[in-house]
């Protein structure tokens, strides 16, 4: 269950920045427990940071937009939504980079996350989402029972962590406020 010490909050680029250490800590324990969000193992921790440096343009031109959940001085969660810029496709967004910290998983703080990035998709006029998650990984079980749709899957479309080519399950969701 999620408490208000790890409700997910929105991250401007500023406080991305301030954050920039803690959010390297989750994307290190994401890879280094299997993940496959597109880092190989082992993640150095420079590399992390400067991937998350890397997102706070993004987020300051309204792109992106990134929730955090915190335990503490911890960042125990996040998930971002990307936002075309195309004219044909401001309807829908990219769900990307939903991850949960090995310690705090079984709690429902993914479902917590997933749940306020749909709903502020919604709040923003976002009508589809989309996604792109390992196929059998725990992640499919997740979105699933979240109502999204599997659209397919992709052989060999990315390496796991250990370099080993795995396929992908695209899903989509489509959203409505009733």
């Amino acid at each position: 269950m999620t408490t208000a010490r790890t409700a997910p909050v929105r991250l401007d680029a500023p406080r991305l920045l301030d954050l920039l250490d803690p959010l390297a800590g989750l994307l290190v324990d994401t890879v280094d427990g299997g993940a496959s969000i597109g880092f190989l193992a082992p993640l150095d921790r420079a590399e992390a940071v400067a991937w998350w440096r890397g997102r706070a343009a993004g987020v300051a031109a309204g792109r992106l937009a990134v929730w955090a959940a915190h335990d503490g001085d911890r960042v125990v969660g996040t998930v971002g939504l990307d936002f075309p810029d195309k004219p044909n496709s401001r309807h829908r967004a990219e769900l990307v980079k939903l991850m949960v910290h090995r310690d705090a998983r079984g709690k429902g703080l993914g479902r917590a996350l997933l749940t306020t990035a749909e709903q502020a998709a919604l709040a923003a006029g976002i009508t589809l989402l989309h996604l792109d998650t390992e196929t059998d990984s725990p992640a499919e079980h997740l979105y699933g029972a979240a109502g999204w749709t599997r659209a397919g899957v992709i052989p060999d479309y990315a390496a796991d962590p250990a370099g080993v080519l795995r396929p992908t399950s695209l899903y989509y969701k489509r959203l409505t406020s009733g």
